[in-house]
């Protein structure tokens, strides 16, 4: 959608083209003042068709990232993705949560995560458990009022518990890392005590924060599946008549070509697959970005949609001695994609 001038104000996507452009201009007292503000200066379209529903969304996701249309920002949440970030210098370190991680700025950045509920809940747990709850946090060197009610250690302070919370945000970090267990390990301890005090209700609140400051570990599946790089072959049922196959690395679509059902189709994608697929020594698992997050969560959907059949290729079978291992995978997909059936 274009206004007088030509510039994009928003991008969308449609099964019915006519509908969904209708929609903006009936029943508009219906419509937020954000809509409502859009048709007032909306004077032109254009419009692109794709072959499948899957193009369409990630046509759509990559349109907005690379133009940033003025009505998409408008309508999305900036706090959509959250991070916990924690200083990594200074004599009053601080951790928070941060929806913008900023290379280079003397903090470390974990994430994103899609939940701020889960997040700002597992922060609160490992701030009670171990009394970091400091309201005085800029070091007066005069006690803040949590500390009289016993959930600072005392780093308003300054002094040994000034260095004693740094040195749980700095295994807190290890801990996020997957080096550094102790965090969890001494919160453990802590219910094992107030349990064998008979103080059943902390020992209540110690699980608890056990298992949201755990859940910080456990990726959601769309992430985890992203993250390992898998080379991966799609196949969709255009027509009875025709097929649509994708090779996609990570949350990108290296090639897409529709080919008619019929023939020897195996020689022709083993071809594209050998020449996009390339075996890549250094092809170690990555932490996925907060700018890939949203394609990731498209292609994952797509793939447990039963919309395709698809197939994880190793990279092992990417070498010339595993390329009869791969002949058979491709046979079995091709014959699969009729009853649209996933293969792992």
């Amino acid at each position: 959608m274009k206004d007088s001038q030509g510039q994009i104000l928003y991008v969308g996507k449609a099964k019915n083209l006519k509908n969904r452009v209708q929609s903006y201009f009936r029943a508009s007292n219906n419509h937020s003042p954000k809509i409502k503000k859009l048709v007032k200066h909306l004077r032109d379209f254009d419009y692109i068709l794709t072959d499948t529903e899957f193009e369409a969304f990630l046509l759509e996701c990559q349109l907005i990232k690379s133009i940033k249309p003025l009505y998409n920002r408008m309508m999305k949440s900036p706090q959509s993705f959250i991070y916990i970030s924690i200083s990594l210098t200074g004599n009053h370190r601080k951790m928070d949560i941060a929806f913008n991680p900023i290379e280079n700025d003397g903090k470390v950045y974990f994430g994103p995560f899609t939940s701020r509920r889960n997040v700002e809940r597992a922060l609160r747990g490992l701030k009670d458990c171990f009394k970091l709850n400091c309201s005085n946090p800029n070091g007066s060197n005069s006690a803040c009022l949590n500390y009289s009610l016993g959930s600072c250690l005392g780093r308003c302070l300054g002094g040994p518990a000034e260095q004693q919370y740094n040195d749980i945000l700095d295994r807190f970090i290890g801990f996020l890392k997957g080096t550094d267990m102790s965090i969890l390990e001494d919160m453990n301890q802590m219910m094992l005590n107030a349990s064998e005090n008979f103080d059943f209700e902390a020992a209540s609140a110690y699980r608890d924060h056990i298992q949201t400051v755990s859940s910080l570990l456990k990726k959601e599946k769309v992430i985890d599946f992203t993250e390992e790089n898998h080379n991966i072959v799609a196949i969709e049922r255009l027509t009875d008549s025709a097929i649509k196959l994708f090779l996609i690395k990570r949350t990108e679509i290296l090639f897409s070509h529709s080919y008619a059902a019929a023939g020897n189709m195996e020689k022709k994608i083993k071809a594209h697959i050998l020449a996009y697929f390339k075996k890549d020594e250094a092809n170690a698992t990555v932490d996925i970005s907060r700018h890939e997050i949203d394609a990731a969560h498209i292609i994952y959907r797509y793939l447990h949609s039963g919309s395709c059949s698809y197939l994880l290729i190793p990279e092992s079978w990417l070498e010339s001695e595993y390329h009869s291992t791969l002949d058979l995978a491709l046979e079995d997909l091709l014959n699969s994609h009729n009853t649209y059936s996933p293969l792992y």
